[in-house]
């Protein structure tokens, strides 16, 4: 089989009314993402750099994965994890200024891993694309109202 028929690349881009090292703040503190980004059920730190998450969105199913930073450069506004468990890949969040506030770009690349996923991704790629839209949506409004709270919901 085509391994490519499992990778998926995403890319959402937030404009938001905060400063760049607020939003960033927000973003390096992965613990604290289940408290504003309501489809991140659960994050485990397991130390400085890895830790576990586990994802659900509008779909019944659920994502569990070991996340593990490789790369933190405050100076260029990116934080980026690399992906194992259900995803295969990575995640990188670049935070930049803009004249009002912040623009945050998200990015990822994995592969499904997971069997039922896998077996999905023919017929279900558009469904699979629309619910991670989904979830980016809620994340956004979701980092909003915390940044606007003073990180407190």
């Amino acid at each position: 089989m085509d391994r490519h028929r499992y990778r998926y690349r995403f890319r959402s881009v937030w404009e938001l009314d905060a400063p760049p090292g607020a939003v960033l703040a927000v973003l390096s503190r992965p613990g604290e993402y289940p408290r504003w980004w309501p489809q991140v059920r659960a994050v485990t730190v397991l130390g400085e750099d890895r830790g576990t998450v586990r994802v659900r969105s509008l779909l019944p199913y659920e994502l569990n994965l070991a996340a593990r930073a490789v790369r933190r450069d405050p100076a260029a506004g990116v934080l980026e994890i690399a992906l194992r468990g259900d995803l295969d890949g990575w995640a990188r969040w670049t935070v930049t200024a803009r004249s009002r506030g912040s623009r945050v770009v998200y990015e990822q690349e994995v592969e499904v891993r997971r069997p039922l996923l896998r077996r999905l991704t023919g017929p279900g790629r558009p469904l699979l694309r629309a619910n991670h839209a989904l979830m980016m949506r809620a994340g956004r409004r979701g980092l909003e109202a915390y940044l606007r709270t003073g990180n407190r919901i």
